[in-house]
């Protein structure tokens, strides 16, 4: 075995020149070990003063533990590794690991220090295999090293650029809730005391600002104007066309005693005033309290609900129109309907109709019909409020895609 040896140690570049006596002694000293593919062989920071040569296989030199261990190099046959230990009596630099099945021959400190002691020269040799190694490290770790600070002056500008998206996110946030508030005191609470006439209303954001809207107008001490309106889009684009939208309807019932001619003015100037690709539908009523007869239009707005209370049924008042913001010539269709003591009116968005449950089926415009006939006579917040808990229960705790607005008008007798 030690004659083998005696010819794997003389392949070594730093035994050129070594006399035959000196690595015919190491060749006697030397151990044969054999290890498997990810077994250690030496551990960072044990203790140790054996040189190791490589035989067969390979090995790699790695330095730190898991995610933060790097890679210094590999040595294949007719490499060696543990040299440091000939130089200073400190713990391993670096970890040994089998990459491969390796056949390996350890050279003990106590047989090497011989070999320099009879062939100083072979110090030098040494020392030159140290340097280049030493190097080689130095290198990868300043590539390491120069790879972690790219890493963590990404990760810097990434966390910047969050703290940025935060604050603006932060910012944004306030601003959708002056928004919200704002159009929350833009809806009307109270509903007009007018005789012969109760009303209610309740409205649901989708979004922290929404689209929807209702209004209620008083127009003279005997009329008033029933407002409900649904602004396509959603989120604040949706709430400054509602607010813009709700102010011409306003201003123009003052000034136009017929429904259809208010929305005509106000698609014009809906159309002159705004260059956003948005439209509302509208249903706009001009009730008549003394007589009981209303008179609307439908700018492509939902089928208003009407309950008969001598019938007990409710049924889907018509009226042919077009939505408002959209083209400069559009037909609305005036209609007059009659309205008794205790008819119930009711005013909607598809928010309510289009609800679904979590597996995707719609309320539906005659499940609500029904729940209308169901209610009766009951008083025009009451009704209002069953709308909203029968949608709730339909929606089986489901999300809210859509914007909700109900107004409820009850013809109550003139006292």
């Amino acid at each position: 075995m030690a004659s083998k040896h005696i010819s794997t140690l003389q392949s070594l570049t730093f035994l050129d020149g070594a006399s035959p006596e000196v690595v015919e002694r190491l060749a006697q000293q030397a151990v044969e070990r054999a290890f498997e593919p990810g077994e250690i062989i030496l551990a960072e920071g044990s203790a140790g003063r054996e040189m190791y040569l490589v035989v067969e296989g390979q090995v790699e030199v790695v330095k730190g533990h898991g995610a933060d261990e790097l890679l210094l190099g590999q040595r294949g046959p007719g490499d060696l590794f543990g040299e440091m230990a000939l130089i200073e009596d400190c713990p391993r630099f670096a970890t040994i690991r089998a990459l491969e099945p390796t056949r390996l021959l350890v050279l003990s400190e106590a047989g090497m220090r011989e070999a320099l002691a009879q062939q100083p020269e072979l110090l030098y040799a040494t020392v030159r295999m140290l340097s280049a190694r030493l190097r080689e490290s130095d290198l990868k770790m300043i590539e390491d090293l120069q790879r972690k600070n790219e890493e963590l002056a990404r990760a810097y500008r990434e966390l910047e650029a969050a703290q940025a998206a935060l604050v603006e996110k932060e910012r944004l946030e306030r601003e959708l809730e002056l928004a919200r508030g704002i159009q929350q005191g833009i809806l009307p609470e109270i509903c007009p005391q007018m005789p012969g006439f109760t009303c209610a209303a309740r409205y649901r954001a989708a979004y922290q600002v929404g689209g929807d809207f209702y209004d209620l107008i008083p127009l003279d001490g005997r009329r008033v104007g029933l407002v409900m309106a649904d602004v396509s889009g959603k989120g604040m684009a949706a709430a400054l066309f509602m607010a813009l939208a709700r102010s011409l309807i306003r201003a123009e019932a003052q000034r136009m005693a017929s429904p259809r001619e208010t929305l005509l003015r106000v698609n014009r100037l809906l159309l002159d005033m705004s260059r956003a690709s948005l439209f509302v539908t509208v249903f706009y009523g001009v009730l008549d309290l003394a007589c009981g007869k209303l008179c609307y239009v439908r700018a492509g707005h939902d089928y208003p609900l009407l309950f008969r209370s001598s019938a007990g049924k409710s049924q889907f008042l018509g009226g042919a129109g077009i939505v408002l913001g959209m083209l400069d010539e559009i037909e609305l269709e005036e209609v007059e309907v009659d309205l008794d003591t205790g008819d119930v009116l009711i005013l909607y968005t598809d928010g309510i109709t289009e609800a679904n449950t979590p597996e995707g089926e719609l309320f539906g415009p005659e499940r609500l019909r029904e729940v209308i006939q169901s209610a009766g006579s009951q008083s025009a917040q009451g009704v209002c409020d069953l709308v909203f808990h029968e949608v709730d229960l339909f929606q089986q705790g489901g999300d809210q895609h859509d914007d909700m607005a109900v107004l409820v008008a009850k013809m109550e007798a003139l006292g």
